[in-house]
């Protein structure tokens, strides 16, 4: 499908990819029946709670480019993450390549009830001129969201009358709540209005310069190893959104490659990018665990011409980490009298493919696992990691915690590992802990990607089989969340079959 800029926004993954949420069976059966394109998504008649287009995931990333403000048209609660920047990039130390002088500057239409009546066209025009004026940006990004899209206003005509009367680029993004199950269309959103308004044809190629966008979840220690790893190589990593300005979008078309550290969340900036301006892209392998660490820098190379020099720093990395991942192996090893011992992970789909083999190569093993939500644009990769690692039982599940548990308790792994927010299963007598951290943990055991984070991560899934107090006291102090006949229901999507009551 190609991308049309001329459209106000993106589609939605579940129109540009058949998204699901809602799935459970063998991920060999899963590919099976989207090849035969009667994939379909399950309506649950019990729901928890859900994701958000406009909360948390995206709003924490916007409003972190640094010469920009953010404009939620919603009501104010909408905006109420936003408070949470200090809390996440404040403990980046300035000393580990924080920005030191930066202020994260957003606001809020304060949508109310009379403004459904009438419309909030003209909250949106002050507002956007209020955040000229106080911050003289160069970037205006203003967030529709669930009632700005229910009583239909006009934001590309709004962006458009007052445009001529602010110095800023204003980008409208399109990530009312409303538009789909999916988070992934969100971030879709965002880099239309992107690729819409930001990205400008390019004044000269760089050769060295490399796109590297990446989620939240990929922490201050992986963007130090990314950045060390290509250095190595004579390339320089443009990071972003987080910490980004609005130049380093601006010179997006100008890279030699844009690569990937999630493949869901840079897919449609990659697809735009080639399609607009000529910048080459994959989408996979991701740079985490050994293998893939490998091959992801020559795929890097590839595009660079840095063929020669890559397999020198890979043989120079090798002889640094290998032997550091050997003896985690060897820990694991121990645990279960020389067989590999049961991990179960709680992913987006992007993670799917890299998490699951890495723990291979941990020499743990994956019975079954629990993605977020699955589209067809990362079937052919889910395909190869089957044949990577052979079939597992997948559980496609957004933020319902009782399916997580029921999952959890089904399996019994000796490690449970769950997303932040996602809900868990920490009451239990095994190892559980995170699976990942957040971009603003900068300690250096948060690290995932690189030969430094396959190290980094497999100690800190090898402290969890040791230290359970955490566990002991879930189990002694808290009492059971669920009742047990949940427990006995025959699979986690109960409460979406025909005949749940």
């Amino acid at each position: 499908m190609a991308i049309d800029l001329k459209a106000s926004t993106s589609p939605t993954r579940e129109q540009r990819g058949n998204g699901i949420n809602a799935y459970f069976g063998k991920a060999s059966d899963l590919i099976k029946e989207v090849r035969a394109g009667n994939l379909l998504n399950r309506e649950r008649a019990f729901q928890q709670s859900s994701g958000c287009l406009l909360n948390f995931y995206l709003t924490q990333r916007i409003m972190t480019i640094r010469d920009s403000v953010m404009i939620v048209h919603a009501p104010v609660g909408c905006s109420v993450v936003g408070l949470g920047y200090r809390e996440i990039f404040r403990k980046v130390p300035t000393s580990l390549g924080r920005p030191e002088n930066y202020d994260f500057h957003w606001l809020t239409t304060n949508i109310t009830e009379r403004d459904v009546i009438y419309g909030a066209a003209d909250k949106l025009k002050y507002t956007i001129k209020e955040a000229e004026r106080r911050y003289n940006p160069k970037a205006i990004f203003v967030l529709a969201s669930c009632t700005s899209g229910i009583i239909g206003e006009d934001i590309e005509g709004t962006v458009a009358e007052v445009q001529g009367e602010v110095k800023a680029t204003i980008v409208p993004i399109h990530c009312e709540g409303i538009r789909s199950r999916l988070v992934q269309t969100g971030y879709d959103a965002f880099w239309h209005g992107v690729l819409k308004y930001l990205v400008k044809p390019a004044k000269k190629k760089q050769k060295d310069l490399v796109n590297v966008a990446s989620m939240l979840s990929y922490t201050w220690q992986d963007r130090l190893e990314i950045t060390r790893l290509l250095g190595k190589l004579g390339l320089r990593p443009n990071f972003i959104p987080e910490f980004s300005t609005v130049e380093q979008f601006e010179i997006l078309s100008e890279a030699a490659v844009t690569a990937p550290i999630c493949s869901s969340f840079t897919d449609y900036l990659s697809r735009g990018l080639k399609q607009e301006h000529g910048v080459p892209y994959f989408l996979y392998p991701s740079p985490v665990g050994i293998e893939h660490t490998d091959q992801w820098l020559r795929t890097v190379a590839q595009f660079t011409g840095k063929e020669k020099e890559v397999e020198k720093v890979i043989a120079e990395e090798h002889d640094a980490w290998l032997p550091k991942l050997e003896a985690i192996q060897k820990e694991f090893k121990k645990l279960n009298d020389g067989q590999p011992i049961d991990v179960l992970g709680s992913l987006g789909q992007g993670r799917l493919l890299t998490q699951v083999p890495y723990f291979n190569e941990l020499g743990v093993k994956t019975p079954a696992a629990i993605c977020l939500d699955f589209d067809n644009l990362v079937a052919d990769e889910t395909e190869q990691l089957i044949e990577e690692v052979g079939d597992f039982d997948i559980l496609i599940n957004t933020f319902q915690a009782a399916e997580v548990a029921h999952h959890t308790k089904r399996y019994d792994p000796e490690i449970a590992l769950t997303c932040p927010f996602q809900g868990n299963a920490y009451k239990r007598e095994k190892g559980a802990t995170r699976i990942h951290s957040a971009r603003g943990d900068a300690r250096e055991w948060s690290g995932q990607a690189g030969y430094k984070g396959a190290v980094a991560c497999g100690n800190f899934l090898l402290q969890s089989t040791k230290n359970q107090s955490f566990q002991k006291t879930m189990l002694e102090k808290t009492p059971d969340v669920y009742h047990e006949w949940w427990y006995q229901q025959p699979d986690p999507l109960y409460f979406a079959k025909k005949e749940a009551k």
